[in-house]
């Protein structure tokens, strides 16, 4: 999720400048939910393990990640608008810029959805992303189904509350979150999204982690300075793209470990590093996590397990 861009040219955690939006504020409606029969023990079991039969053979897990992130992760706490209802599966929302390419992580998980219609978008769009990172080598996250579905666009919330790759920042809250901030700092930014949804500096940095997954594209973010890599050039799947790691479908503490190679001068220059990844280390709150995670993966798994829980619970409502 961090390294969207909401300011790209039509179009970006994992696939991540132009001039900001100026997207108009419009006040949200009440939701509206979809009723639907509640899946059983036995089907999520099933509808799970066909999720990571996918991920599998698709090598799809950094897009996966990406879609329930931003599904989730534009939720305001103050409003108790946003977060993981499914919205992002329509038109309004799934054209904001900072969703380019989520398109064709809907149309992978399409099929399952199929194959198990009580199984509700909102959780499968989780399930998916939880299951994605088990598979690449991650924790095993303990997630809560049951979520209702949106029913419609009236759930869309405002463009802009997603994080961006790269100045110039945005509000990322209040009635207008597309408009330009004041403070421009890259860590000031990353403070505004996640404390709009009630997330920790220790979420802030376990969750950048997951940058050991993906790549970034150039035509989708803006962000990505290079069109390809020696990591990336034959894919799997789409070809090309800047990784944030070398082995960019395997989870695990490698985001961070980068990341110091970086500021040491070692790390290999094909690698991406955005502002809001440097700001990690400047910040003298978030600096002491990146070093406690690149010495320590399963500390670093821990966090992040508790921390994707709670990302991917905000603004739901269970049955």
């Amino acid at each position: 999720m961090i390294g969207s861009k909401i300011n790209a040219p039509r179009a970006s955690m994992a696939s991540r400048a132009a001039a900001p939006l100026r997207a108009a504020a419009r006040p949200v409606r009440r939701l509206a939910v979809a009723p639907m029969a509640k899946a059983s023990a036995a089907t999520l079991a099933e509808c799970q393990a066909e999720c990571a039969a996918l991920v599998k053979k698709a090598s799809c897990a950094p897009i996966l990640v990406r879609l329930a992130w931003h599904d989730s992760g534009n939720y305001d706490a103050t409003t108790k608008t946003g977060g993981a209802n499914g919205s992002i599966r329509f038109d309004p929302e799934m054209k904001h810029g900072g969703n380019a390419g989520l398109p064709l992580a809907v149309k992978l998980l399409e099929p399952i959805k199929k194959k198990f219609p009580d199984v509700g978008y909102a959780d499968l769009f989780q399930m998916a992303s939880a299951t994605a990172i088990e598979v690449s080598g991650g924790p095993k996250i303990d997630m809560k189904y049951g979520r209702v579905d949106a029913a419609d666009e009236s759930a869309v919330p405002p463009e802009g509350r997603l994080p961006s790759a790269g100045a110039p920042f945005q509000e990322a809250q209040g009635p207008e979150p597309a408009k330009e901030a004041k403070d421009q700092s890259p860590q000031g930014h990353l403070r505004r999204v996640f404390g709009r949804m009630g997330l920790s500096d220790q979420d802030i940095v376990a969750l950048s982690g997951a940058h050991t997954l993906g790549r970034a594209f150039k035509n989708r973010s803006g962000a990505a300075p290079l069109e390809s890599t020696k990591f990336t050039k034959d894919g799997p799947g789409t070809k090309g793209g800047q990784s944030w790691t070398e082995e960019w479908l395997k989870f695990d503490n490698r985001y961070f470990t980068m990341l110091l190679e970086a500021e040491a001068g070692t790390c290999d220059p094909e690698l991406l590093q955005l502002a809001t990844d440097n700001a990690l280390l400047t910040d003298p709150a978030f600096r002491p996590l990146v070093e406690k995670y690149a010495k320590d993966n399963a500390a670093f798994c821990a966090d992040y397990a508790a921390a994707h829980k709670r990302l991917s619970e905000l603004g739901s409502t269970f049955e």
